[in-house]
Formats: C-alpha cells, structure tokens, sequence
C-alpha cells in the first residue's frame, strides 16, 4: 500500500519523468508504474509528507512540509470528496477524479506548481476523464 498526500494524486497523473533529482525520478517512476500497471493497488490518504516525500532531495527547504503544499493538499482532497486516512484502490481514486475535475482545474489549484507551465497535468486529467488510465511516462 502507498501512503500519498492530496495533492500527489494530481501530480501522478501529470508525471512523465521529470522530477527533483534522480532518485526522487526513480521512485515517483515505481510509484506511478505500480499504479498504472495494477490500479487494485491501495492508497491511503495522508496528510504531510508521504511515499513521495521520503526522496526530496535533501538540498534546502523541505517544501513538503510548506503550509502552501498543506493548503494545496486540503483543496485537493476536498474537491475529490477524500479524507485523510481514508484507504481505497487507486482505480477508485480515478474514478473520483474523472467524477470531480477537469483539466483547468489545474489552472487554479496548482496556480503556484512550478511544474504546472508544463501542461501535463492538464493531460493526464483528460486522460482519467477519457477513461485511459495514467498515461505511459514518455
């Protein structure tokens, strides 16, 4: 089971291997594999720093543990209608997403996401909206 934050679900279903450095790259990859390949794996809903926090490189401040990240995970969460704590499959998470968001969304939660300039979240939302699934990391 993986322990993720709110605003990680998002950022899952944009990544397409860019990260902070090579090991945060690495296990962002695993995590997002694991999830494409089987969506039966469970997720538990967390607040502060999760599974994908553990490999942040450690060079300055933590930003996992920013209060604009906290905040970032709360709208998140409450815009899907999750909880923290609350453990579920990742394919019902999808199905949360597909259900509460769309694309421009992104515009607004992750206004201040310094991978947002990218438009692969935007991407990776139509993707879940379409029924696909996580996207192939490119």
């Amino acid at each position: 089971m993986y322990k993720l934050r709110g605003h990680h679900l998002f950022c899952l279903l944009g990544y397409q291997g860019m990260g902070y450095s090579q090991e945060y790259v690495e296990n962002m990859t695993q995590v997002h594999q694991t999830l494409r390949s089987d969506p039966q794996t469970w997720v538990q809903i967390i607040a502060g720093p999760d599974h994908l926090c553990e490999k942040y490189p450690n060079s300055g401040e933590y930003h996992c543990q920013d209060p604009h990240i906290d905040n970032r995970d709360r709208i998140i969460l409450e815009k899907l209608g999750l909880k923290i704590g609350q453990v579920l499959k990742w394919k019902d998470i999808e199905t949360t997403i597909q259900k509460n968001t769309v694309p421009s969304d992104i515009e607004v939660i992750c206004e201040t996401c310094s991978w947002r300039s990218y438009g692969v979240c935007e991407e990776g939302i139509q993707h879940i909206m379409e029924g696909k699934g996580l996207r192939k990391v490119q």
